[in-house]
This record gives structure tokens, C-alpha cells and sequence, in this order.
């Protein structure tokens, strides 16, 4: 059984990187950017699609996937900027849990808020197995803004956080509305401490890193699928009646 597979590519950098890691031999255009079709060494075909930077961006792509190509499972893959002395670069999380912090409720309860778009993501298809060299489970927050040195502390203590991005939380959100699995994958591109952030005012620094990051996760792309087949052939098997 086929199971539709659509991976969402959200910054203009990270794009970029895909484009230049992947021939496709047909481009197609949504309203939010490119996509293509290309098959994994299984044969399997995945869509790539370009979702757009940005929390509107975002949730309206993830949306326009979900409505025209039905997926089974959308993976977003993408960076994140991390928190200097609380983990390292270059490191990937597996999004366990996104939380749209940017959220300056004045009128009612702003934990309630917050709360309201905080989505905890479901990965039990994952199982138990050890994830692979260079990869971790954790919480991510997510913002309209590159992470201010003066919001690192807070972000720490308020959530447990130690990275965080523009995208994630919206793409979290809106897959869960549309009870769709989704996988986010975010690799940490620059660190964040007392002194700033190397990248800020370097954009070209920055893109250098989103695209080693880039071929990394699309290297380990194959390896994600599998364990998403092998979850779903289970569960198709156990709910087959008895012939």
C-alpha cells in the first residue's frame, strides 16, 4: 500500500538548498512557492514542497497541502536558531513539542493563550527505537522573530526551551486542526548568547549552514519514510478483518 508522503520546506535558504541538492525533472507552482515530485532509492515518491518563511506562510501552506494532496504524513524540515550553552550546533530535534511564544495577550489570561496554539505532536510510529547519531527529542518555540538575546532567559525558564524558530508552531498547529501526522525536523543553524548571534547581519553565514543542515536531513529522509511504513503496513494489517 502507497502511502502519500509530502515534506515541507518553509525558509527561503532551506529551499534554496533543496533546489541545489535535488534535480527535478518538472517544477510546479502553489500559490505559497515551488514543488516537485522526485522517488526515493525505495522507489517511493516524495512531494517537496516550498511552504514560504513566516507563521502566516506557514500555516496557509500546510493548510493547501493538506486540502490538495491529502498526505498521510507531512515532514518539515528546516533550522532553528539555538541557545548558546544549552546545546549545540548543528544538532537536529525531533519536534515533541512547538510553542508559538510571540503571543502578548494585554485584555485576558496570556497563559491561556499561549496555550491555545502550544501543540504537542504525536510520535508514537516512531516507537522506542534509539534515534540515529546527531539527533534529539525536545521542545521548540516558535515566533515571527529571530530569537532576541533578551528573550533567552525567559524562554528558558518559562518553557524549558533551548532553540526556536518562525515556522514550526503554525505547521504543528494546523496538522493537528486536520488530524494529519506530521514530522518536524529542525536543525539547529546558529547560536544565540550574551554577545548575539554570528548569522545576524551575515545572512550568507547563515545560508552556508542551512545547507550543509539541509543535505543532512535530506540524506536521513529515507530512513523517516521507513519507519513511517513499516508503522502504517502494522496498522493495516491489524484492522484487516479476518478473510
Amino acid at each position: 500500500m502507497s502511502h502519500r508522503i509530502v515534506c515541507l520546506v518553509s525558509a527561503n535558504a532551506e529551499w534554496k538548498a533543496v533546489r541545489g541538492l535535488i534535480h527535478a525533472d518538472q517544477i510546479f507552482q502553489s500559490p505559497f512557492g515551488e514543488y516537485f515530485d522526485f522517488n526515493l532509492a525505495a522507489g517511493e515518491s516524495v512531494r517537496m514542497v516550498h511552504g514560504g518563511w513566516g507563521k502566516i506562510s506557514a500555516a496557509a501552506s500546510a493548510q493547501f497541502i493538506i486540502d490538495h494532496f491529502q498526505p498521510d504524513l507531512i515532514i518539515n524540515l528546516g533550522t532553528c536558531g539555538g541557545f548558546a550553552g544549552a546545546i549545540q550546533k548543528g544538532t537536529l530535534i525531533i519536534v515533541e513539542r512547538s510553542i508559538v511564544y510571540d503571543i502578548y495577550e494585554l485584555m485576558g489570561d496570556p497563559v491561556e493563550h499561549v496555550q491555545h496554539y502550544s501543540t504537542t505532536i504525536d510520535l508514537d510510529w516512531l516507537g522506542k527505537a534509539p534515534l540515529p547519531g546527531g539527533y534529539q527529542r525536545g521542545l521548540l518555540v516558535s515566533g515571527d522573530r529571530d530569537l532576541m538575546v533578551e528573550d533567552i532567559l525567559h524562554l528558558k525558564e518559562e518553557y524549558g526551551a533551548y532553540a526556536g524558530d518562525w515556522e514550526s508552531g503554525a505547521i504543528a498547529w494546523v496538522a493537528k486542526k486536520n488530524s494529519v501526522r506530521v514530522l518536524i525536523i529542525r536543525g539547529v543553524s546558529d547560536l544565540v548568547g550574551p554577545m548575539g548571534n554570528e548569522t545576524y547581519g551575515n545572512i550568507a553565514l547563515f545560508a552556508s549552514s542551512a545547507e550543509k543542515l539541509m543535505e543532512k536531513m535530506l540524506s536521513d529522509l529515507p530512513y523517516w519514510i521507513s519507519r513511517f511504513y513499516l508503522f502504517k503496513t502494522l496498522k493495516d494489517q491489524l484492522i484487516q478483518p479476518p478473510g
